[in-house]
């Protein structure tokens, strides 16, 4: 396909810098571009092979608009590009400080439900989005502002990639905070 590189990365795809600060608007115009080069019904009457390639194409493009879409995959992803990967499922190591706090908002979230405090809902949630805000700045500065010496570079990626995982359960934690959807009573 002419204007895209489908053998590089994700941001090579779009035509994007790899970096965690992203043009997100800039993102989303090179995904309709593409989009409109590789969409399987432009190659409908090309045959099966053509019509599988345009779906493999098309696939490719939006796991990779979802991915760069989404800071926290954005992130995990440009770790894994940087050698560092997340590697979250063997290790869980959190810094203590996190810990507690995420102990602390376990209970917060506990009470305030069971006291059906809507006030203690909201302000935990601002809570979180708070720290949510600082792990963000804290992984962009990791991220983006590591020295092109190799060994700094190494450190910062491997900083950005512990906080990826701190990220991955403060997303987490916003999931069970948000309001329960609720079930229709029994008749």
């Amino acid at each position: 396909m002419a204007g895209a590189d489908f053998r590089g990365d994700h941001f090579a795809l779009f035509g994007l810098e790899p970096r965690f600060a992203l043009d997100t608007e800039a993102l989303s115009r090179a995904w309709r571009r593409l989009q409109a080069l590789v969409h399987p019904d432009r190659f409908a009457g090309g045959g099966d092979a053509q019509a599988r390639v345009a779906m493999q194409w098309s696939t490719l493009v939006n796991t990779a608009y979802r991915t760069l879409l989404d800071p926290l995959a954005r992130a995990g992803y440009l770790c894994e590009l940087r050698g560092v990967p997340i590697d979250a499922e063997r290790n869980t190591a959190m810094p203590v400080d996190f810990l507690d706090e995420q102990m602390q908002w376990r209970e917060d979230l506990d009470e305030a439900r069971a006291g059906g405090d809507p006030q203690a809902l909201q302000g935990l949630a601002a809570r979180v989005e708070q720290r949510r805000a600082e792990v963000l700045r804290s992984i962009a500065r990791h991220l983006d502002g590591a020295p092109a010496d190799a060994g700094a570079r190494a450190r910062a990626t491997r900083e950005a990639a512990a906080e990826v995982r701190v990220l991955m359960f403060i997303e987490r934690f916003r999931r069970d905070l948000a309001p329960r959807a609720r079930r229709p009573e029994a008749s």
